[in-house]
């Protein structure tokens, strides 16, 4: 059963469900029609999808669905957004994504799917259990690709990749990528002036009582943090992990981030609460749940703004 709910969180974190502290959004992604890239000649291309099978594409794609969010934003910055017919219910970002029909949640309508006429729908690891619906996508002649389940900036880029090349803009997924890992080395290179004796512990709330969830190893939550060299209060565990209240207690973090939407007032409520660090030093932070946990080019926002909450002196 436990293992279960960690499944269905994940899920939840990945279509953006959970309510999150959204703030100001700043746009450092391309989106929209932008690129202009014409990659016709390339085709047909032939890739290896998450599902381990060989998905050949015979021509540049003009109609694009998108299952998940994630995969959405991933479109949107390769400027590919005006060839997305088709977008999940929980789709927020960019703006413009809400003029696009919508398919679905977690169980995609696969009539709706069909009548928009896609010649690429862009599926996700996650929903594999969804055997049923893709053989009926596939049965009307419906090009699918499943993009990996991205647990780590690496993945990331791996599904940022596939992606570009599927739509016939590998150009544009290689800038993309570049620029991200040019963000993310920049912030190491702020993060190398902390010492040993200022880095700060860590908890993040992914979900509340009764049931609280945080992050161990193998997320991008344990990934942000080690970046700016925080320590996760529970790196010692891998994944999802289910916290009691006493073992958090116990813990005593510097900091606590949530992406549940728990604010410090809310963490005050709580009994025995007011005895943490983090706590008592007003040390309470909240991040966009999308921003921490929605495998895209947003994950760099993510870590900014964690950088910005920790280390406000280094992160100015």
């Amino acid at each position: 059963m436990k293992k279960l709910t960690a499944i269905w969180l994940s899920l939840l974190l990945m279509f953006g469900v959970l309510a999150g502290c959204a703030g100001a959004e700043t746009d450092h992604t391309t989106t929209g029609s932008q690129n202009k890239e014409t990659t016709a000649g390339a085709f047909p291309v032939s890739i290896q999808d998450a599902t381990g099978k060989t998905v050949e594409i015979k021509e540049q794609p003009k109609r694009i669905v998108s299952l998940i969010p994630s995969n959405t934003e991933i479109a949107y910055a390769l400027g590919l957004g005006d060839k997305i017919v088709g977008r999940s219910d929980f789709d927020n970002y960019p703006k413009e994504v809400e003029k696009v029909e919508k398919i679905g949640g977690m169980e995609f309508n696969v009539e709706k799917v069909i009548s928009l006429k896609p010649d690429l729908v862009l599926a996700h690891a996650s929903q594999m259990s969804s055997k049923e619906g893709f053989k009926q996508l596939k049965d009307a002649g419906v090009q699918v690709l499943t993009v990996n389940d991205a647990t780590s900036f690496k993945d990331v880029y791996k599904s940022i990749n596939m992606i570009g090349e599927a739509a016939g803009v590998k150009e544009a997924s290689t800038k993309l990528v570049n620029r991200m890992k040019t963000s993310l080395s920049d912030i190491k290179k702020k993060a190398a002036s902390i010492s040993k004796n200022e880095q700060k512990t860590v908890f993040v709330e992914v979900s509340k009582a009764p049931e609280i969830y945080t992050t161990g190893q193998n997320t991008f939550m344990d990934e942000m943090l080690s970046t700016i060299h925080a320590k996760n209060a529970a790196g010692d565990q891998t994944g999802w992990v289910q916290m009691t209240e006493e073992s958090l207690i116990k813990l005593n973090p510097d900091a606590i981030v949530t992406i549940d939407g728990a604010s410090l007032a809310d963490l005050k409520k709580r009994d025995g609460w007011n005895a943490v660090k983090a706590v008592k030093e007003k040390q309470v932070f909240q991040l966009n749940t999308d921003l921490a946990s929605r495998p895209g080019p947003r994950l760099i926002e993510g870590v900014e703004e964690l950088a910005k909450s920790i280390y406000p002196d280094t992160f100015k």
